[in-house]
């Protein structure tokens, strides 16, 4: 059993769900929220600060700053609170309000932006342009800025693809979620140098843009993006699917009936990834998807019947009520680079 000091010094990174009995599909869950943060983006938040701190960019006085819709906040609140340094979040409407509450809980102060902002790209465009005016108005404000900042895209190279194919070590195809595409660059660069190849299939959310989709309002936090992802070279991806937010909570409310209560986020993938395996799957492919988070921040949301009928329709949730999926492929399979 491992003893810890610090919160973040504990991830388990070993869990896997074999989804065959849920889906009927040959498909491992990489579940990534068993740790104090509850997502996979402990990690990010872990290597962002500690690479700001080997280059001197913080200081004790130092006040963390970032834009999110949710996880990573919750991670970088915890971290701060953990190295005494002071967090203030920016995120949106969209955010839920257990993920509020849990980064004003270690001590963060949370700004909720509520409308776009004048020069586009929506509520992530705003977030960033007020992210950008604190800073300028504080010294001591450091913006780590997950959306260009390598040390997202390390954390996953260095940790997330690794513990995959130690695991899975004839892997085949692997789905992972497009946000900031942090979680998608650093694993498809890993995959890229290994000896095996490997396709790669980016889940995105429909009205994202990330990979030039036609703008959207989304309400499920953690994927998609209003702007494209300065991390993102889609040269990586073979293949793209979009999603229906809709499919996706039907997704989580499939899985939780079975026991799984897992985020929005983990819906849209394995929503993805269920559709790509019914087109593409051959007996015998080794598949894993990425769950990002757990699924207790989306009680009053996803998983409540009141939000899901006022947002998706009365039939959302019936059996029989609307199409299994529709996730669109948007790169054809076989197109792919390797």
């Amino acid at each position: 059993m491992p003893v810890v000091t610090t919160p973040h010094a504990f991830n388990e990174e070993q869990l896997y769900v074999d989804l065959h009995p849920v889906l009927g599909l040959p498909l491992h869950l990489k579940v990534e929220g068993v740790n104090f943060a509850g997502s996979i983006k402990l990690k990010a938040a872990t290597e962002m600060v500690a690479a700001a701190e080997r280059d001197g960019l913080l200081t004790p006085s130092s006040v963390l700053v970032e834009s999110s819709s949710g996880n990573l906040g919750v991670a970088l609140s915890m971290v701060a609170a953990s190295k005494g340094y002071g967090f203030v979040c920016v995120t949106d409407t969209r955010c839920t309000a257990a993920a509020r509450r849990l980064m004003r809980a270690f001590g963060a102060d949370v700004h909720v932006v509520t409308a776009g902002g004048q020069a586009g790209g929506g509520l992530l465009g705003a977030r960033i342009a007020y992210v950008r005016a604190l800073c300028a108005a504080d010294g001591r404000h450091v913006w780590l800025n997950q959306y260009a900042n390598p040390a997202n895209w390390q954390a996953h190279y260095r940790r997330t693809a690794p513990a995959i194919v130690r695991q899975f070590p004839r892997l085949d195809v692997l789905f992972v979620g497009a946000g900031t595409t942090g979680t998608l660059m650093g694993c498809a660069r890993f995959l890229r140098e290994w000896h095996r190849p490997v396709r790669i299939v980016a889940i995105d959310s429909t009205g994202s843009v990330s990979f030039g989709g036609t703008p959207a309002p989304r309400l499920i936090p953690g994927l998609g993006a209003g702007v494209r992802p300065p991390l993102l070279d889609d040269t990586y991806v073979d293949d793209v699917l979009h999603v229906d937010e809709a499919d996706a909570v039907r997704t989580c409310h499939r899985l939780a009936a079975r026991g799984f209560l897992f985020g929005g986020s983990t819906g849209t993938v394995v929503t993805g990834a269920t559709t790509w395996l019914t087109r593409h799957g051959t007996p015998g492919l080794t598949a894993v998807a990425i769950a990002p988070d757990l699924g207790e921040r989306y009680l009053d949301t996803v998983y409540e019947p009141a939000w899901v009928r006022t947002h998706f329709g009365e039939n959302t949730l019936t059996p029989g009520g609307a199409e299994d999926t529709a996730a669109s492929s948007r790169i054809p399979h076989g197109q792919g680079l390797h």
